[in-house]
């Protein structure tokens, strides 16, 4: 399907792969490792790059380091932990549901989609915007990136949900209803005011007949888990949880129990596990702490403003903060154990990768998408099929979005 990836992969692979028994008695090695890595389409459901992309000085073609400047995916650790794309993401932080604030909504998410078409571009021999499952394959196929684009948090809509169709005509393939506060359309997992609306309010209940006859995938993660019932039983067409981590491993309110998994998967869903540290295992409460990382935002603003000299002080009063008052942080093998066992529930044909990259995901061991073929490996070593591995990368996502466009096919006519 594709060009072999940077030899650097296999470098990687052979320091720190050892020979485990797999399947049938078969070693894994770095050979096999890299084999089922690159014939997969690698794809992650949740990239939160784009508040990168009008950082002063900041491309998306140098390599930069997580550590050394806050980002985790950047074409070149693409190209080495065989990224081959993913959903950019519009995310729009819930502000006011008053005029004033739907109107800041509605400027914002047009102004990030604009932003992730002008990276697209701007480097168009590396990255092409995706309209179908069909488009994803064939720009894999030519070694360019696959660039799909969501919506995280509808409220760009809350002022116009009319505005969902120019959205579609601009890229975007897949909307998420809330984020961590509730919205006009529906019930966040993790407002402290508790439901509004019991699940989807009444123009949530028509943003989803509108996202099935333009052809957009749904997608639960954030929401309450009565949006998720009512989304699982209103769309004609599978959902998706882009970026979400088992209740069975850690119960909080953005993970997801194992009976609605199922339910998922019964119905033709993917979900998508998250590697954000907070969601995997118990990180306890620290005022002062919280209280320090508040006022460290403040002073340095959004990070899409901050130039170089910004970045390095911010990071260097964070490293401090994290001196005076450390947290336990989550591991590969934490990561692991919520993606074995959401594997084991929903079977390997209705789980995916969605790991929150530059959204706050990533954990020790798996600091950045140059380390994604740890994952391969391991689900290797358990005994998982290159079938299985393929299934996982990608192959059910595009399942899913060949679903959701046969439905919308004939909405739309």
């Amino acid at each position: 399907m594709r060009g072999m990836k940077r030899s650097v992969l296999a470098i990687a692979l052979g320091m720190s792969l050892t020979a485990h028994a797999w399947a049938a008695g078969k070693e894994v090695t770095p050979a096999k490792v890299r084999q089922a890595h690159d014939s997969a389409l690698v794809l992650d459901t949740h990239l939160d790059t784009p508040a990168n992309f009008s950082r002063p000085g900041w491309s998306i073609r140098d390599r930069h380091d997580h550590d050394g400047d806050q980002s985790q995916v950047d074409l070149p650790r693409m190209k080495e932990g065989g990224l081959d794309g993913g959903f950019w993401v519009i995310y729009t932080e819930q502000g006011s549901r008053d005029e004033a604030g739907n109107r800041a909504a509605r400027d914002h998410g047009l102004t990030r989609l604009v932003e992730i078409r002008e990276m697209i571009a701007a480097n168009a021999a590396d990255f092409e915007l995706v309209s179908t499952a069909a488009d994803a394959e064939r720009i894999a196929a030519t070694g360019k990136r696959v660039s799909f684009i969501s919506m995280e948090n509808a409220s760009p809509l809350a002022s116009d949900p009319s505005l969902l169709e120019l959205y579609h005509k601009l890229g975007l393939r897949m909307l998420g209803i809330t984020h961590v506060k509730n919205n006009d359309f529906g019930d966040s997992s993790t407002d402290a005011a508790g439901p509004q609306w019991n699940g989807l309010s009444p123009k949530g209940k028509a943003l989803v007949v509108e996202a099935n006859r333009l052809g957009l995938i749904l997608d639960a993660s954030h929401a309450s888990d009565q949006v998720f019932d009512q989304l699982l039983e209103l769309s004609k067409a599978p959902i998706v949880l882009s970026h979400t981590s088992a209740d069975a491993m850690f119960d909080h309110p953005r993970n997801i129990d194992d009976a609605r998994i199922r339910k998922l998967a019964a119905k033709g869903g993917v979900i998508h596990v998250n590697a954000y540290g907070g969601y995997l295992i118990s990180i306890p409460k620290h005022p002062q702490r919280e209280a320090a990382l508040e006022a460290l935002s403040q002073k340095y603003g959004e990070e899409s403003g901050r130039d170089e000299a910004k970045v390095q002080a911010y990071l260097k009063e964070r490293a401090e903060i994290d001196q005076r008052f450390p947290v336990p942080q989550a591991t590969f093998e934490d990561y692991m154990r919520h993606l074995l066992h959401i594997l084991k529930v929903a079977g390997p044909q209705h789980v995916g990768i969605g790991a929150d990259w530059d959204g706050g995901g990533g954990v020790a061991g798996m600091e950045d998408v140059a380390a994604l073929p740890k994952i391969t490996e391991r689900l290797l070593k358990e005994g998982y099929s290159e079938a299985d591995i393929h299934a996982i990368w990608g192959g059910n996502l595009l399942r899913v979005l060949r679903a959701v466009e046969a439905v919308a096919e004939p909405m739309r006519r």
